[in-house]
């Protein structure tokens, strides 16, 4: 048997040079039209502190994987990141393990990824400008994944902290791309067709209505108790457009949709838009994303390739 020559355990800089963004949204396609994909459903353990340890398996025909990470909030603003740990990747044939990535590096691309996939898939209008509601990691992520993937040369962010804030307009303008500051979400969301939520969801910070031709990626939220679009934003776009989960387990998990009162079983999922080739809706779009281990195994199998 020939074993792969690159390294077994890859550092977050590796791990994000084999999940470049079109890849990993093609992977992302696979995936969703592979039946032998299996997700299990994952372990979210409480910590004392507030933190959460998070287990989370899937496996196809050919690989398996196990995504281990903390989430601990209390370390925003200490210098130490969020999330931790890693995403354990495993040859099913053999049981020989390939690959070790970096946890914190996959939830990132994978999460911005499948927002780009949705947008591509499901946005009215695709050419910006864009909005960013928090400037964190997965803001980072969602600015480079839509501007490689769709093109979106025009940045406006916004963030509870002005320095982060600033940082990721600098980090866009350091890309070629025009990214500035807004002090108000709401107000920009009217020049806005593009925008993403990418908060900790500790509370509402998107009230306004979409545009005619708006897509949000809400990502922040992912247990009942979480938020970050009002209510009144969800219905609205609910009884005006469309609204779609990245996973039917947001069922239970879409805090946005399940505090608006919505009945979430009803939204088609990323993978229904996918294998049944849906066409862009009319009016306003709404994509709830919770995550999911099969998005991870995306990646795993992006970077095995």
């Amino acid at each position: 048997m020939t074993l792969h020559p690159y390294p077994t355990s890859l550092d977050a800089g590796q791990t994000a040079a084999r999940l470049p963004y079109p890849l990993l949204v093609t992977e992302l396609i696979r995936l969703l039209k592979d039946e032998s994909v299996k997700v299990p459903q994952r372990v979210v353990q409480p910590l004392p502190g507030g933190g959460s340890l998070f287990v989370m398996p899937a496996l196809d025909a050919r690989t398996a994987i196990a995504k281990l990470i903390t989430l601990t909030p209390a370390n925003a603003g200490s210098g130490l990141p969020a999330i931790q740990g890693d995403v354990v990747v495993f040859d099913v044939a053999t049981g020989r393990r390939r690959l070790m990535l970096d946890g914190p590096t996959v939830t990132a691309r994978r999460t911005a990824a499948v927002s780009l996939l949705a947008a591509q898939r499901l946005a009215p209008n695709t050419r910006g400008p864009m909005l960013i509601v928090g400037a964190g990691v997965q803001g980072v992520a969602h600015l480079e994944a839509f501007a490689q993937g769709l093109g979106v040369r025009d940045f406006r962010i916004t963030s509870r902290s002005h320095a982060s804030a600033q940082a990721l307009a600098q980090h866009a303008q350091s890309l070629g791309l025009n990214g500035r500051v807004v002090p108000d979400a709401d107000a920009a969301l009217a020049d806005c067709p593009l925008a993403a939520t990418c908060t900790p969801a500790g509370g509402v910070v998107l009230s306004a209505l979409p545009r005619d031709d708006g897509f949000i990626s809400a990502v922040g939220a992912y247990t009942p108790a979480m938020v970050e679009l009002s209510a009144a934003l969800c219905q609205y776009v609910a009884a005006q457009g469309s609204v779609l989960v990245d996973t039917p387990d947001a069922v239970h998990e879409a805090g946005d949709l399940l505090q608006a009162g919505l009945d979430v079983a009803r939204f088609a999922s990323l993978g229904e838009v996918i294998r049944q080739d849906m066409k862009k809706p009319d009016g306003p779009v709404l994509f709830k994303s919770c995550g999911w281990a099969g998005w991870d195994l995306a990646a795993a199998r992006t970077a095995l390739a």
